[in-house]
């Protein structure tokens, strides 16, 4: 019997970019992998929701070896991200195991219409497209849709096993591999967050002399001894004040970001433990209560903040901040409502884009929020905490501009340290500079360039020192402000061209063979929209059960970004205890408005294509 699947005949387009890593020079084609299942993984560096699929990728690739061929197509957000030798870096960085096309134009982007960073389309053995997938959360989906795919061709004679055209780069071992951000001990060492070893390294006061190493180096999420002890991509850490390590039992809390959980350090006994998280990645649901029951999403940065009377912590993975309690062992979501974007006001109603980088003075704590480009700050204000920005504009603008704040322009920051004078530095990590940002003037002016992809700061012994991720060292940079004019950019994928007026505008999601939507408990779908500005929308915003929603846009407003987030609640169909899951996708859609512009928008989550 024909799979339904094998009806679709949308022939898949052939790969287009500008050269191509993980294959040993060589070139490859869609028409060269006929018999075999291709998954393509439409993904950019700098996405955090991108690296959780490379992460969800790794056991299907493992179980499907001689049957699947999964390809990254790397279509890059931001400028930076399409250089080749950020995209080497990147590969290596986060364990790539299989081809990748470099698409810098989008080339390949714009003839699969891909929306949204990651987006993953399931090629048939006989070069069709038949499954596609928005989004992160797919993989058992992908799972169902391969092993379906794999029987029908089977029988057919259409499906070829064996032989994989991904051929590994060469790798030289370094002291760091990687690492991200740095903070200095009571006693004058410096820990640092050695991401791509997995592991967290004490170096002596000097920044070089290594005195110990926590982590044993290999992927995990072993507790215990400093050097049986495992992470999984580490990433912030911060110090908590002696009263709270005495009571807490550790002296030092580890954003652990790839392993979704907070570790503690010893820093006397040298014992590794975990304070917070499952090691699930949180999707939906309870993000509030004891630390060890709930779930985490790629935590970033952790700082101790006086006023939240506990760690905050960049909670990157879905743009919140949450705070945790070292003493109680709690942690409750202190910021953002995990829609992807820029705005400010009461914490509870803002939006934040993948923070990354925190830093606190006194009672502000300053925060770099990568997606977004920007550098915004939280204080209190009388019972509750406000989110500011001095720096940043939207989720497609970005640049290497100083001058005054609102003009300014910086390129997804990650790091960020109060100077002397309390001016603050920036680590603007894919400009590769140090920026400075002058509260008082508001002024931003350009401390350092030619730097490889900064990624932490540190004030020590009254130096700046600066994590290169890239570069895989941590040590002085010498500052003095350059006049830097830079340039004015925005994401090089084209906005979605509207009509003016209403738009009819629906979200796909079919659920993958074997699967029913779960509508045990209440409806199963939720869509929340808003926009960016927030008049782009006269009608139509906020949050509802339907899939499908009529959009009114204002009149005069020339364009914007809608800001839509889709999920779906789908169970096994049949069996007494069937497994249920949450797929859920967010997207930033800039739109402009023109006459004859589409007046129907469809964003698929999931679903077959040909139905």
């Amino acid at each position: 019997m024909t799979s339904p699947r094998t009806q679709s005949r949308v022939r898949a387009p052939e790969l287009d970019g500008d050269g191509w890593l993980n294959t040993g020079g060589e070139r490859i084609t869609l028409a060269g992998l006929r018999g075999r299942v291709v998954l393509l993984d439409f993904w950019t560096s700098g996405c955090v929701n991108c690296l959780h699929v490379l992460d969800e990728l790794r056991p299907l690739e493992a179980e499907f070896a001689d049957v699947l061929v999964t390809i990254g197509v790397h279509s890059p957000k931001f400028l930076h991200e399409g250089e080749a030798a950020a995209i080497e870096a990147a590969v290596r960085r986060y364990e790539v195991h299989h081809p990748v096309l470099n698409d810098p134009k989008m080339a390949t982007w714009s003839q699969y219409a891909v929306k949204a960073w990651p987006t993953l389309v399931v090629v048939d053995p006989e070069g069709y497209v038949v499954h596609v997938a928005a989004g992160e959360g797919h993989a058992e989906a992908l799972r169902r849709v391969i092993a379906d795919l794999v029987a029908t061709h089977e029988a057919k004679g259409t499906l070829r096993r064996g032989g994989s055209p991904y051929v590994p780069a060469e790798e030289q071992r370094t002291e760091l591999r990687f690492p991200s951000k740095a903070v200095t001990t009571a006693e004058g060492r410096i820990l640092v967050a050695d991401t791509g070893n997995h592991s967290v390294v004490e170096f002596a006061s000097d920044g070089e002399t290594i005195i110990r190493r926590f982590g044993s180096g290999e992927r995990g999420a072993q507790d215990g001894p400093f050097d049986l002890a495992s992470f999984t991509e580490p990433s912030g850490i911060t110090l908590l004040p002696y009263e709270v390590a005495e009571r807490a039992g550790y002296h030092a809390v580890v954003a652990d970001t790839a392993g979704h959980r907070l570790r503690g350090i010893d820093l006397i006994t040298g014992e590794v433990s975990t304070v917070a998280g499952t090691g699930r990645q949180w999707r939906d649901g309870v993000d509030t209560g004891k630390a060890l029951d709930i779930d985490l999403t790629s935590p970033w940065d952790v700082a101790w903040w006086g006023p939240t009377g506990g760690v905050v912590v960049a909670m990157a993975g879905n743009h919140t901040l949450s705070v945790f309690e070292p003493v109680s062992g709690t942690i409750r979501r202190f910021a953002g409502t995990t829609v992807e974007g820029l705005r400010d006001g009461d914490v509870h109603e803002a939006f934040f884009a993948q923070t990354s980088g925190l830093t606190p003075d006194g009672r502000k704590l300053w925060l770099a929020d990568a997606e977004t480009s920007a550098l915004r700050w939280i204080q209190p204000e009388g019972e509750t905490f406000t989110v500011h920005t001095a720096v940043g504009v939207d989720l497609f603008s970005f640049g290497h501009v100083d001058g005054p704040a609102d003009k300014a322009l910086l390129q997804h920051p990650l790091g960020l340290a109060v100077l002397p004078g309390d001016t603050i530095a920036i680590a603007d990590t894919y400009n590769g500079a140090i920026r400075r940002y002058d509260p008082l003037t508001r002024q931003v002016t350009t401390l350092a360039t030619g730097l490889a992809e900064p990624s932490g700061l540190l004030v020590h012994d009254g130096e700046l020192l600066v994590v290169e991720s890239a570069g895989s060292r941590i040590g002085p940079v010498p500052l003095g402000e350059q006049a830097v004019a830079g340039d004015a950019h925005a994401v090089r994928r084209p906005p979605t061209v509207l009509a003016p007026g209403e738009l009819e505008f629906s979200v796909v999601f079919t659920p993958p063979p074997g699967e029913k939507l779960d509508d045990r408990f209440g409806p199963s779908t939720r869509l929340e929209i808003s926009a960016s500005p927030p008049e782009l929308l006269a009608d139509g915003a906020g949050v509802g059960t339907d899939l499908f929603r009529k959009l009114r846009f204002a009149e005069g407003v020339t364009g914007g970004v809608l800001q839509v987030v889709a999920q779906a609640a789908s169970c096994d169909d049949g069996g007494e205890h069937p497994a249920c899951r949450i797929t859920r996708q967010d997207w930033g859609v800039p739109v402009r408005f023109e006459k004859g512009g589409e007046s129907v928008l469809s964003l698929v989550m999931a679903g077959d294509p040909g139905k």
